[in-house]
């Protein structure tokens, strides 16, 4: 698929159903514990009390074909992910509910309430603006998660160190 010829059809899909799967997952995931809700603290969390972790058998992946596709060209819902974060909604598969993969989602979410929203934070990884009446620029994002797995991307750089940098404090 060519994702930059499909991204202008893709976008507002791919908002959508994250922003259905976050609603979803707010209804029947848990709160966090105090241990978790200081995690999220420790990685910029503002609003810890607003997070819900849903376990699950297996992560949610669209249903739409062509969304669903390029979820699996880019790596963003690559078949060996455990995490995905989508606004305040943490989905955690079933066995891999670890203190070091919770402080990565928990970045994850400090980046979402930075963007202001998921239908904010999604075309901020692909545009500088997140104006989705434009395909002129592309930003650093958009060329790393066209050309490199998402695992390469500058929002998993971030969140893995902060899960590192949470995993040494706890350490000590």
């Amino acid at each position: 698929m060519d994702l930059k010829a499909a991204l202008p059809d893709l976008l507002p899909k791919a908002i959508s159903w994250a922003e259905a799967e976050a609603i979803r997952g707010a209804g029947a995931g848990r709160e966090l514990t105090d241990r978790e809700r200081d995690f999220a603290r420790k990685v910029g969390v503002t609003h810890p009390e607003r997070i819900r972790v849903i376990t699950l058998d297996a992560l949610p992946m669209p249903t739409d074909p062509p969304l669903r596709a390029a979820a699996k060209q880019t790596g963003f819902l690559d078949p060996g992910m455990v995490g995905l974060t989508l606004g305040h909604s943490v989905f955690i598969c079933r066995g891999h509910e670890i203190p070091r993969l919770l402080s990565h989602e928990f970045r994850h979410v400090y980046q979402y309430e930075q963007a202001g929203s998921i239908a904010e934070f999604l075309p901020g990884i692909y545009f500088k603006s997140s104006s989705m009446a434009t395909l002129r620029q592309p930003s650093r994002l958009t060329r790393e998660l066209m050309s490199a797995p998402t695992s390469n991307s500058t929002f998993e750089r971030t969140a893995g160190s902060h899960a590192l940098a949470a995993a040494a404090h706890r350490a000590r």
